[in-house]
């Protein structure tokens, strides 16, 4: 019984290895890495100054602004399951050095999410002076930016490589991230 799902777990990795097109590849390391540019910097910071809303009654259509904890929790919640979609991605010899730089920067930003940016937002949503709010975004700026920015350049260039050798055109908007 225990050589059933292994059997299955192996021949539906062979089919999503088979099945994975480059455009795929590229989408799922590259171009959702975009998702948390500005990590550790001005993006970041401006995404808890200014909060979504969220729709909080359908009939009415009434809105209400997100905490900072539910905004942390969301981009938790995409990375994890973007992360979870890289690590699920077959390796082959042309896709190895673009999958190993997405989950290196997503090993990297996690445990930062779910400890510092967590923190941040915890003392936002307890209104606690702008000082105190500053203050710790400069940690967080001067504690992780260059790391990130190292990470996330790395994922850009091999991603970029690897679409310039599958023919998968790519508009490059934010080349430096903020």
């Amino acid at each position: 019984m225990k050589k059933l799902p292994s059997f299955l777990l192996l021949v539906s990795s062979l089919f999503v290895a088979c099945t994975t097109t480059p455009d795929e590849y590229f989408s799922l390391t590259t171009l959702n890495c975009n998702l948390i540019f500005g990590f550790a910097g001005r993006g970041m910071e401006y995404e808890l100054a200014n909060p979504s809303v969220k729709l909080v009654d359908e009939k009415t259509m009434a809105t209400a602004t997100m905490t900072r904890a539910e905004v942390i929790d969301a981009k938790i919640e995409t990375i994890e399951t973007n992360f979870e979609k890289v690590k699920a991605l077959s390796i082959t010899d042309e896709t190895k050095e673009m999958i190993n730089a997405a989950l290196a920067l997503y090993e990297f930003v996690l445990p930062i999410y779910k400890n510092e940016y967590k923190q941040l937002a915890s003392i936002y949503d307890k209104k606690a002076s702008a000082e105190e709010i500053a203050g710790m975004e400069k940690t967080i700026r001067e504690k992780y930016a260059e790391k990130f920015e190292k990470l996330y350049n790395a994922v850009h260039t091999k991603g970029l490589a690897y679409a310039e050798k599958n023919g998968i055109k790519v508009q490059n908007v934010n080349p430096v991230p903020d």
